[in-house]
This record gives C-alpha cells, sequence and structure tokens, in this order.
C-alpha cells in the first residue's frame, strides 16, 4: 500500500537549513528587536498645523490683554459741568485771582520814584505850590502825617513833594517841572529805599516835564515800560501811582474820560494842550507819577487836577500829559 506523502509546515521557499537552530534550553530568550522611533508626534502635529496655532497664540495674547485691562484700575470719570464749575469756584475762593489793577501795579512799582525840592532853610521866598508840603506850624497842616526816615536834610527844607518814573534804566526819570523848578536841591528816593541826590537834564514847560538823572542807583533798577496813546480810547481802565499829600506809593484805578484835552493853571501860567484827561484819584504829590495801563504800560505823567473851588484836591478830573511827549523830553525817539 502506498504511503501517503508527508509536507513540512514550513513556510514554502524556506529552505530548512536557513531556519536559524533553536536557542539552548538553559540561555534566556532574546528581547524582540524594535522598529526606529518616528519623528516626535508633537513636532509633527506643529509643523502641520503651524498657522493655526500663530493665530490660536495671538487670540490668547489679546484676551489675556483684555482681561488684564478689565481687572486694573479704571480711568476716572468724565466731570460733569457741575463739578467743574464747583471746583473753579473753590480754587477761587482757596486763592483769589488778582485783580487787573494789582498785577499792573506790581509790574509798574519798581519803577516809581518819591521826588522832593529843597531849598535852603529861611531862604525860599516862593510862594506856596500846589505840590509843597504846608508848614508844620502852617493853619491846617496835617501833623499825624507819616515822617520818612532820612528825608530830612541838615540846612534844608522841603519845598515840593511829588513823583517821578524810571524810563532809563542809568536812573533817568521823568517828573513834573512844577516838583522841582527853582529847588536848590532835588533827591529821589527809589522803591528799595536807596536815596540820591539828582540834577535837572532838561525841561520842557510847555509840557510841565522835567528830565533828572539820580546820581546813583540801585543794582536792579528796571525802567517803565512805555505804550502809544495812538490807540488810546475813553473807558480804558488806567492806574494813577504816586505820593499824593507825601504818603505812598499809592495806587487808584480809573478810566480814561478824555483826549486831547486842554488845562489852563489856577495862576494862569501856562497853557497845556493834548492832555488825557481821567477820573483815577490824583491828589497834589501824584504830579509826576504815570498813568499806566492795565497791562502796567505808561501812557502818560500825571500832572495836574481840575478843581472848580480854590481847594486843590480831587473832585473827579485830572489830567496827565502823553508820554510821547515826555519820551520826546527825555530826548527819546517817538514811538
Amino acid at each position: 500500500m502506498k504511503k501517503a506523502p508527508l509536507y513540512s509546515r514550513s513556510r514554502r521557499g524556506v529552505a530548512a537549513d536557513l531556519v536559524p537552530p533553536p536557542e539552548p534550553t538553559g540561555a534566556p530568550a532574546a528581547a524582540p528587536q524594535q522598529a526606529p522611533v518616528p519623528r516626535s508626534r508633537l513636532r509633527a502635529f506643529a509643523s502641520r498645523h503651524e498657522r493655526a496655532l500663530w493665530v490660536a497664540a495671538l487670540l490668547v495674547l489679546v484676551l489675556a490683554a483684555l482681561l488684564w485691562r478689565a481687572a486694573g484700575p479704571k480711568p476716572p470719570a468724565a466731570l460733569t459741568f457741575e463739578q467743574i464749575d464747583h471746583l473753579v469756584r473753590q480754587s477761587i475762593a482757596e486763592k483769589p485771582l488778582a485783580s487787573a489793577g494789582a498785577k499792573a501795579y506790581e509790574k509798574i512799582i519798581p519803577s516809581v520814584v518819591r521826588v522832593v525840592g529843597y531849598d535852603r532853610v529861611g531862604q525860599s521866598g516862593t510862594e506856596p505850590h500846589a505840590d509843597k508840603k504846608p508848614r508844620r506850624d502852617a493853619p491846617g497842616s496835617d501833623d499825624a502825617r507819616p515822617k520818612r526816615e532820612g528825608g530830612e536834610l541838615p540846612g534844608f527844607e522841603e519845598r515840593g513833594v511829588g513823583t517821578g518814573v524810571v524810563i532809563v534804566d542809568n536812573g533817568t526819570i521823568l517828573t513834573n517841572l512844577h516838583v522841582v523848578l527853582g529847588a536848590e536841591r532835588v533827591r529821589v528816593t527809589f522803591m528799595d529805599g536807596l536815596e540820591a541826590d539828582a540834577k535837572l537834564l532838561s525841561v520842557m514847560p510847555e509840557h510841565d516835564l522835567a528830565v533828572l538823572r539820580a546820581s546813583k542807583i540801585p543794582d536792579d533798577l528796571y525802567a517803565a515800560t512805555m505804550r502809544s496813546t495812538a490807540d488810546l480810547q475813553p473807558g480804558e481802565r488806567v492806574l494813577a501811582v504816586g505820593f499824593p499829600f507825601g504818603i505812598g506809593p499809592s495806587a487808584s484805578e480809573g478810566v480814561v474820560s478824555g483826549l486831547k484835552r486842554e488845562f489852563r493853571s489856577p495862576e494862569g501860567e501856562r497853557m497845556l494842550t493834548n492832555l488825557i484827561q481821567f477820573d483815577a484819584a490824583a491828589n497834589p504829590g501824584n504830579s509826576g507819577g504815570p498813568l499806566v495801563t492795565m497791562e502796567g504800560e505808561v501812557v502818560g505823567i500825571v500832572t495836574a487836577i481840575l478843581n472848580p473851588t480854590k481847594q486843590r484836591v480831587f473832585v473827579g478830573i485830572g489830567f496827565a500829559v502823553p508820554i510821547e511827549n515826555a519820551a520826546q523830553g527825555a530826548g527819546m525817539p517817538p514811538f
């Protein structure tokens, strides 16, 4: 009987001699060989979705900024009109704003000087002038007026007191001629208290003006700022600064009440023309002082007051020489 053929269970085509021999029974089995590890999955994912990841990162940053702003301090709410008005009123109440007149005074006062004319004792034969101090023993004199330290000169007596204004910082001063006319000696007192003799440089009788030069001056002397009267109008506010009755410096505020006025002195000595009329209070002693605008600029030199009675005190009308005429008297070019 023919035997059926027997077939090997090994895969076809594999030679029996290529099959590795079995490991010895006592040896440990070898670890199975692993396949090479591929590139990191995370890096591969990032490479495939790079644009989407950038967009997501940007969105995260924007969201974080919004959250930080929402959690941070909030800006103050806008003030209402009522709140602003209340704050302004409160600020003004705590520190009031300086008036225009006060600012003008502050600007002009370093340039204002007190001018005194002196005669030798017993040698004055002149009649009392509007700006002359009454004698201490004269009827109606005011013995209560304050006396200035160092104001008296041995052997001299005051014959007239007035005001002047520095127009050049070398000590050139404008004043009224009638303040110093006939005086044997003239002294000026600056705002820092310095007193000095002054000499007469020139006069303009037609404008009742005199130009003085002080023998010594303060280190920080300031000259006044002058302004043309070409655009000066009635109603414009002005300030008269000086030494009325020797008291001062004093300031009075008013307005320009007229232009191109004429005035004849009570003695009929001269006619003054082209004057500025103003209503700021001026009295004997204000003569020669500056008439200034609210910007502190000199537009005139106070020279006279009008009083229909024989009392030489202010009743509402004063006159000043335009600064153009005064500058001309000082040898300065016209505006």
